[in-house]
């Protein structure tokens, strides 16, 4: 698999492109990250001038980062005279003024001037000096052209790897004709706005049934309002149809199995009664078990629960309350809990063993001994009547209810 950009699956570019050379480097990492840099860019033969390491240089090829047929083909020379003695045209790279009479370019244009020369089958080299001090006046007078960067003037010098990477960029960028080597994925056909529509009454539709639209008269707005958010994403078909998956299973909940697994009424009901029998609350709270005892309550809840929790979270008279469902009070797990309020609510399943609520009890004084209000409900008043079970609780939480 490729990774990082680099793919040996693809073909190497080769082709006519100027000669890279490094005058007096002083470390070989340089050597190799410069190495590297005319890798990325389709420059492939690279001659140094008596580099003051060793050559060739193991630090090179590791800074290289595969850049070996680079540095496989790389040549030493005794003198510049020499590396450039088979060139029609020499350019020279330099962040100093050397006060010589010849023409001062940027990047990009050097670029184009080389171009034209090797398209008309010449042999062209860019000239880079050492790390510390660069090339020196008798090296710059070799050239024909000074190439120099718009830079800080007060912090103009770049790491050698650099420069060669700001030139190699600019010659393959004019060389390759600036084309991107990949593009956006096509998108899917642009959603119609009759697609859009049906969306719109879909979502407005289930934001109705959860009361999202308060108040009354602000509805139309804030209607508006969400239409155009949407609207101005351009959605495309695909996108719509991921949406409406979205508002589904928002509405509807996930169905079937999911991670964890997903219990329907009756088993939940029996994973509860199990838990409650053999004393889950015994463990502490920070083992791992517990917490995700907790995720899988909440992934599983009894229909009593269930029909609470959706009426709750859909009154108004309970908004802001702070009631979460099966979240560890200590080391108890709470069907339902507000930490401000300090109040549990406990759903009593029907036909309760005798060993679940002598548990149930147990940590009904746990938490009233810790300054906790429980209040319980039957599972069956739940079922039969939800409206008066909020409408009791509401009561009970109220200051001296």
């Amino acid at each position: 698999m490729p990774g990082a950009g680099t793919d040996k699956t693809k073909n190497w570019i080769e082709g006519p492109a100027p000669v890279v050379i490094l005058v007096s480097p002083q470390l070989a990492e340089n050597i190799g990250a410069a190495a590297r840099a005319m890798a990325n860019f389709g420059l492939g033969r690279l001659r140094l001038v008596t580099p003051l390491q060793p050559w060739p240089n193991e630090k090179a090829r590791v800074m290289a980062a595969g850049a070996d047929r680079v540095l496989d083909n790389t040549v030493v020379f005794d003198s510049l005279k020499a590396a450039i003695a088979d060139c029609t045209l020499v350019m020279a790279t330099t962040a100093r003024a050397h006060d010589q009479a010849k023409p001062v370019i940027g990047p990009d244009e050097a670029a184009r001037i080389l171009a034209a020369h090797v398209g008309a089958g010449e042999k062209v080299a860019i000239l880079f000096g050492r790390e510390r001090a660069g090339l020196e006046n008798h090296e710059v007078a070799l050239a024909d052209y000074i190439v120099t960067l718009p830079v800080n003037p007060a912090f103009a010098s770049l790491n050698l790897a650099q420069a060669v990477l700001v030139v190699a960029y600019e010659w393959f960028k004019h060389a390759s004709g600036g084309q991107l080597p990949f593009d956006t994925p096509e998108r899917s056909v642009l959603a119609s706005k009759d697609q859009l529509g049906a969306f719109f009454a879909n979502l407005e539709r289930e934001l109705e049934r959860v009361e999202f639209f308060r108040p009354a008269e602000k509805r139309d707005t804030m209607a508006i309002n969400l239409r155009n958010i949407f609207n101005r994403i351009r959605l495309t078909q695909q996108d719509i149809r991921t949406l409406h998956g979205v508002v589904l299973a928002l509405a509807e909940g996930r169905k079937g199995p999911a991670k964890g697994g997903v219990l329907d009424g009756e088993a939940a009901n029996m994973l509860r009664a199990l838990i409650a029998e053999h004393g889950e609350a015994h463990a502490p709270l920070q083992t791992s078990p517990v917490r995700r005892l907790a995720r899988l309550l909440r992934r599983n809840p009894t229909e009593a629960e269930r029909t609470l929790w959706i009426a709750l979270v859909n009154d108004r008279r309970f908004s802001g309350r702070g009631f979460k469902r099966q979240v560890p009070v200590g080391r108890h797990m709470t069907d339902f809990v507000s930490f401000s309020l300090r109040t549990v609510i406990d759903v009593l399943p029907e036909g309760e063993s005798e060993a679940a609520a002598r548990g149930r009890a147990e940590r009904a004084a746990w938490l009233t001994a810790r300054n906790y209000r429980v209040i319980a409900v039957r599972a069956g008043e739940i079922e039969k009547d939800v409206g008066k079970v909020l409408q009791d609780l509401d009561a009970a939480i109220r200051p001296g209810g």
